[in-house]
């Protein structure tokens, strides 16, 4: 967010009145005197009311809820720095705990392999950690091979989430694209394979892409690699983006492999505050083995009380979440997991149909994350755009977007299926969306909404 100061309303007052508050406060600058804490609490609450309702954000992956028990265990910890492991060991044992839960869930077992890894704020922090591990990886080897460690690259599907952008401007890497199509939003294994040479890094795979959910193939990319391998091209690690869906591949396809049962999958990403259905930040990043994880980019200090080994991008971060994810995983277990994972998907199929039935044409795959994305039908006299901000009007965050790149003619709305997401609120959903849909044609716009481009990226 960038810091801007708009000199046209310098000051806030509240909606209601306080008596304490008879002057308004100034906007972007501290105040000069105190105030009493329920009035500078009520004032904050009056300018929160006006942010959407959570439940009502189907835009978004991210939890907006959790079990009480689970709510007092994180306002008990709300006070805890966890990168203080000295002061709170037990903490720590948990991360440690969940590193093993979650790298068990990822086929680290059945693999025979060691898996290490770590808790981070979620997954964008995971993924830029991982893309170092891969890097000085490659430069490692390189530099024993006697060959130039200039102009690494990394192959990538147009679908990626941002933050792999993010990654490649920040390290100074080259990102090689492979472009995903309108007609199936995942990544053409084969030219992800022709792509790479000796400076590629690794190939990215993603595990429920944001666009439409769907899963790339994992194994045809590790075969595919194998391939080039056999055949004298470069051996090249596969990192998966299990972001969002991590915790869903496991209990609801458990015989698709993805993961670490597949010897080229080097590194993995999840995030905790998406469907490990922790509060946000959390996420994890979890490696194949130590070797996977070059020392160099582990750190010791000790000016905590003790030798702390971290490998982060920051230094503090709350210990909430990390115990909320161990919550979870001991409460919920496979069964409880299954449960919930089958349950929003089967809303997810009812909806889809719901969403056909209305008229609109359905984009989203099957056997993929519990979500739905729609487009309109050609004859339309409005745009999707349109239909979300009539949506909006009625309480609903429902984004409108554009397809990746090299599909990003194609216009689409979606609704993300998430724990609270209920039948009840499925059926005031279209109920709405139906409405919507009537009264734009018959009153359709006499200008289109702003595209997405106006608007920002999805993610």
């Amino acid at each position: 967010m960038l810091h801007t100061q708009s000199h046209d309303d310098d000051t806030v007052e509240p909606m209601f009145g306080w008596r304490e508050m008879r002057e308004p406060i100034p906007r972007w600058t501290i105040p000069d005197g105190e105030l009493p804490a329920a009035a500078a609490a009520q004032l904050i609450r009056d300018e929160l009311s006006l942010d959407g309702t959570p439940l009502l954000n189907l835009a978004s992956f991210v939890t907006t809820w959790m079990e009480p028990e689970a709510d007092a265990l994180l306002a008990e910890a709300r006070n805890k720095n966890f990168v203080d492991q000295e002061e709170y060991p037990r903490t720590a044992e948990l991360e440690r705990r969940c590193v093993s839960m979650i790298a068990d869930l990822f086929g680290a077992s059945n693999a025979g392999t060691a898996a290490v890894g770590t808790s981070t704020v979620g997954s964008s922090e995971a993924i830029l950690l991982c893309g170092l591990a891969l890097d000085r990886l490659w430069r490692a080897k390189r530099k024993e091979d006697g060959k130039s460690t200039d102009h690494p690259n990394i192959v990538l599907g147009t679908h990626v989430h941002v933050c792999w952008e993010k990654f490649c401007r920040y390290f100074g890497l080259e990102p090689r694209w492979i472009p995903v199509s309108a007609g199936a939003v995942h990544l053409d294994v084969e030219a992800a394979a022709a792509a790479v040479d000796e400076n590629t890094i690794g190939a990215v795979a993603v595990l429920g892409n944001t666009y439409t959910g769907a899963f790339d193939d994992v194994a045809a990319l590790a075969a595919a690699l194998d391939a080039r391998a056999a055949a004298g091209g470069p051996d090249v690690p596969i990192h998966v983006d299990a972001a969002s869906g991590g915790f869903v591949a496991p209990f609801a396809y458990p015989d698709l492999a993805w993961d670490f049962r597949l010897p080229r999958v080097a590194s993995i990403n999840t995030s905790g505050h998406k469907y490990g259905l922790v509060y946000p930040g959390v996420g994890w990043a979890v490696w194949r083995d130590a070797a996977h994880l070059p020392d160099e980019l582990v750190f010791h200090d000790n000016y905590l009380g003790n030798d702390q080994i971290t490998f982060s991008l920051n230094f503090s971060k709350g210990a909430a979440q990390v115990i909320g994810q161990y919550y979870n995983l001991v409460r919920l277990g496979r069964a409880g997991y299954q449960s919930i994972v089958r349950n929003l998907l089967d809303i997810a199929g009812d909806l889809e149909q719901a969403c056909e039935d209305a008229g609109f044409s359905v984009v989203s795959e099957g056997d993929a994350l519990p979500l739905v994305t729609v487009g309109l039908r050609q004859d339309a006299p409005f745009t999707a755009y349109d239909v979300a901000n009539h949506l909006r009007r009625r309480g609903w965050i429902v984004p409108a977007y554009t397809l990746p790149k090299s599909a990003d003619d194609v216009h689409v709305l979606r609704v993300v299926v998430r724990e609270g997401f209920s039948r009840d609120l499925l059926d005031a959903l279209m109920g709405d969306a139906k409405d919507s849909l009537a009264e734009l044609r018959a009153h359709p716009p006499s200008q289109p909404a702003p595209t997405v481009s106006e608007h920002g990226k999805v993610c």
